[in-house]
């Protein structure tokens, strides 16, 4: 599943009304099934040197594909099949390990808690934990 859209230089994703930009990719954001479609409306926008093509993969935007994901993802791995993130619940809490299946569309947060980002990172570059 390929997904591509247009990004601001300055970090936002174009909305439906071709004017204004996102912070976060959502079903509101203009999708396009192929990189020749979104280079053929971003020819026609003002200001295109201030906008990029950017694939959507779900290592990339997980929050996206994986809709019950939540908080800050710091972190993403693809890992037999499915993508391990990095995820702070919220801002200041301890980090944990979220596993999403990329066929179910399932995820799974890991009951470990790690209150640095060294420790949770040891853990994820080894993926010392079971799957």
């Amino acid at each position: 599943m390929e997904i591509f859209a247009l990004q601001s230089i300055a970090g936002g994703f174009l909305d439906e009304d071709l004017k204004n930009f996102n912070k976060v990719f959502d079903d509101w954001c203009v999708q396009f099934e192929s990189v020749e479609d979104a280079q053929y409306i971003l020819d026609t926008l003002e200001e295109s040197e201030q906008i990029k093509i950017v694939e959507i993969t779900p290592l990339s935007y997980p929050k996206y594909f994986f809709p019950k994901l939540q908080g800050i993802i710091h972190a993403t791995r693809e890992y037999e099949g499915k993508i391990i993130c990095i995820v702070e619940p919220q801002m200041g809490m301890s980090f944990r390990i979220a596993i999403c299946d990329l066929q179910t569309k399932k995820v799974r947060v890991l009951s470990s808690r790690y209150k640095s980002s060294l420790s949770v990172e040891g853990a994820f570059a080894n993926l010392s934990f079971d799957l």
